[in-house]
């Protein structure tokens, strides 16, 4: 495989292991693309390095007993905080976030690496938004974890690999359901909820990858995990594989044990993240949020953004904000004389409110402006994402009337994220002021 750089994820590793030269590769890797990485020989240099350093994530070498042993040590170093630990090696043990038993590629590792970490800041952000809640008077509901069969949609031909790591998923209590076609997948994915969806590359990949673009697309599927499965002797681009949307790439050579424990960590994360997004829905007839669009209303949205913003500081990490102000244009305001702009407006807020990441919070500024609250997001991803986002409404068409063509909406996107020496009411004014220059630019 051939590996690109992922240029717009920076995540700050720590790699805890005797042996350097085994992670040697993997550190440098991560460093080329973009990550901040940091090897100790033991679990004493970890914990000094995680008294000094706001780490994201550990990797650790699980075939070291001494290290194993002091997994735990780490994690309590940082009470406040959630630190995943991915573990490579063939020790079987509770406890870690991620097990792969061979050395990941670093693009592989990276993309997975995000993955956790993300998951770890959803989970701080739920906490601080019940704190928002209750200042203002309304109650987050409990996360409820699914106890349910973890679901996975197997996607393409029943080739005889394929089908072997549809067994091992079985297995380990895994409901497969089987879609041979793109036509019996997308029917499935209509008619019910999955945790993560299996494509076979096989002999044509291309129509894995229409699947994967087609699921992109769509408001209700964008945030299932893909894993694309490929045939031994496939030549790829990691990175453009990563950035067509999926989240794990596995050659054939790997076991099928190794695969499904893979699809099941990723399953169990999407799942994690449902169940944390339901209970942050719970409130969306609240005085908090639009009980239409979910979104956050603006004056809730001011108060949350302070207490993030101040986390953000107390963590070390960055947080930028997003502002989509719908592109003005003549075509648009003639459309609208008969209110149909106006009418898809909150269409269009439920959609970003759909779209945004569980650790993110989105509000309204007014109807046709919408601000994304991106936590422990560089500038340049949360660009990445709202164009993303852009570009998934941009596929939507709305109706405009009779005798008249259906109407889609651009947008004039605004980013800014933390510096030193000023506060969140001025974030959001650099957002708002970079979405008019992007405006005036157009």
């Amino acid at each position: 495989m051939q590996a690109a750089k992922l240029t717009d994820i920076s995540v700050r590793v720590m790699l805890v292991a005797s042996r350097l030269a085994r992670f040697a590769p993997l550190q440098a890797g991560l460093d080329e693309s973009g990550c901040n990485t940091l090897w100790v020989a033991d679990i004493e240099q970890a914990v000094m390095a995680l008294e000094t350093y706001p780490f994201d994530v550990a990797v650790v070498d699980l075939d070291d007993p001494a290290i194993v042993v002091g997994i735990d040590r780490i994690r309590s170093v940082m009470p406040d905080r959630h630190l995943p630990v991915m573990g490579v090696g063939q020790a079987e043990i509770h406890g870690i976030d991620l097990r792969m038993s061979e050395m990941p590629h670093p693009t592989q590792a990276l993309v997975r690496l995000e993955h956790l970490m993300r998951a770890a800041v959803a989970e701080e952000e739920f906490l601080l938004r019940c704190q928002t809640f209750a200042e203002h008077d309304a109650t987050l509901r409990r996360v409820e974890d699914d106890h349910q069969p973890v679901t996975v949609l197997a996607i393409g031909a029943p080739d005889e690999r394929f089908l072997a790591l549809s067994n091992s998923l079985n297995a380990a209590g895994v409901e497969v359901v089987a879609a041979p076609t793109p036509y019996t997948a997308f029917d499935y994915l209509h008619e019910r909820s999955f945790d993560a969806a299996l494509l076979w590359g096989g002999e044509n990949r291309s129509v894995a990858m229409s699947i994967a673009s087609g699921m992109k697309r769509n408001t209700r599927l964008y945030h299932i995990p893909l894993v694309l499965y490929l045939k031994p002797g496939d030549d790829v681009n990691l990175n453009d594989l990563y950035l067509r949307g999926f989240a794990d790439v596995v050659e054939t050579h790997v076991g099928e044990a190794d695969t499904a424990e893979r699809v099941m960590a990723m399953a169990h994360n999407y799942r994690r993240r449902v169940s944390i997004r339901r209970a942050l829905d719970s409130v969306r007839v609240s005085h908090l949020t639009d009980g239409v669009t979910g979104l956050f209303l603006a004056e809730p949205f001011a108060s949350h953004l302070r207490r993030v913003y101040a986390a953000s500081v107390k963590r070390r990490r960055s947080l930028s904000l997003c502002v989509l102000r719908v592109a003005k244009s003549d075509a648009l305001s003639a459309i609208n004389r008969g209110g149909w702009v106006d009418r898809a407006l909150p269409q269009v807020g439920a959609m970003i409110s759909r779209l945004v990441r569980v650790e993110d919070t989105a509000a309204s500024l007014s109807p046709d402006s919408f601000a994304i609250m991106m936590p422990a997001t560089s500038a340049r991803a949360a660009r990445a994402a709202a164009e993303r986002i852009a570009a998934v409404i941009a596929c939507t068409a709305f109706e405009a009337g009779e005798d008249r063509s259906p109407f889609v909406f651009d947008f004039d996107i605004g980013v800014a994220e933390i510096t030193e020496g000023e506060g969140p009411i001025q974030l959001l004014e650099r957002a708002v002021a970079d979405s008019k220059r992007s405006d005036a630019a157009a």
